[in-house]
């Protein structure tokens, strides 16, 4: 009986060490088998012809620090409009180290970042702190509605500016629609990918509303696109995830529409559908600012 014992007690010190060594590995091997059939899929789908037609943006997109491919798609177009003041503007930060104006900090772009949940703020004033000492960079805490967003803008700019980037998951169409102190030459706002165009989808308003992750959230591309176009902006395309969508102010690109972005600029032709999991990845996860 005291064999058995010892043997049983060596067997279950066995199977722990090989549940130690082995079970890691497995799981490394399922999310390094899922990341590669992700890529394949994207690689995939950017084979479609649509997206080698003259001037179309998915093809630009990478990450640096964007959630998704926003970082190529921004400098994409730029190179094409050129810059003027390089001042952007950016609510619903999260903590600052995956947003769509990171990398244009790290250009030595100035800015401003807003965010409603004080933890977030907090941690980005610590890591960012060099860049806020400096006046590079401003940070503020603060929930957005439809009513304060314009005076909480004009505090640090007002007039033109190059970028303003909207992701608030929810009142998003009604903040865009009530901003009038900058005059942004790229906007770029998050869209609801469920509703595909001719669906115009706007979220009913909600001055305290907080994601809860379902479908009741945003607006869809159409909505935003007329919202767009009411306002004075060309949507001139949208990242390959189906997240967020690109504008440009008409008058910058008047008369040079063909030579710049892809026609017809509707959001039947620039619609990208819901593709939440594919891996845009840049490198080593962002802890600290380095600029």
């Amino acid at each position: 009986m005291k064999i058995i014992k010892k043997i049983t007690f060596q067997l279950q010190r066995v199977f722990k060490k090989l549940e130690r060594i082995a079970f890691p590995v497995l799981e490394e091997n399922v999310e390094t088998t899922m990341l590669v059939q992700s890529e394949l899929l994207k690689r995939s789908l950017l084979n479609n012809p649509k997206y080698l037609e003259p001037n179309r943006l998915e093809l630009h997109g990478f990450k640096v620090y964007s959630q998704n491919d926003e970082d190529g798609i921004i400098q994409e177009i730029f190179k094409r409009i050129g810059t003027t003041s390089k001042i952007f503007i950016e609510f619903g930060i999260g903590n600052g180290m995956e947003t769509n104006t990171l990398y244009l900090l790290m250009q030595g772009w100035k800015g401003y970042w807003i965010d409603g949940n004080p933890t977030f703020v907090s941690h980005t004033k610590k890591v960012f702190k060099r860049a806020i000492d400096r006046g590079q960079l401003f940070v503020e805490e603060s929930f957005i509605t439809k009513d304060n967003i314009d005076s909480l803008l004009g505090k640090y700019f007002t007039g033109e500016i190059d970028l303003l980037s909207i992701d608030i998951d929810g009142n998003d169409y009604y903040v865009w629609e009530n901003i009038k102190c900058i005059n942004p030459r790229v906007v770029i706002v998050e869209y609801n990918a469920k509703f595909p165009p001719p669906c115009s989808f706007i979220m009913e308003y909600n001055e305290t509303h907080h994601w809860d992750e379902s479908d009741k959230m945003g607006m869809s591309l159409q909505a935003a696109t007329d919202l767009g176009d009411s306002l004075g902006y060309q949507l001139v395309g949208t990242n390959l995830n189906g997240v967020n969508a690109f504008f440009v102010r008409k008058d910058i690109i008047r008369g040079k529409e063909s030579a710049l972005f892809p026609l017809p600029a509707t959001a039947e032709n620039l619609y990208n559908p819901a593709h939440y999991y594919l891996p845009f990845r840049g490198g080593h996860p962002a802890r600290h600012f380095l600029g």
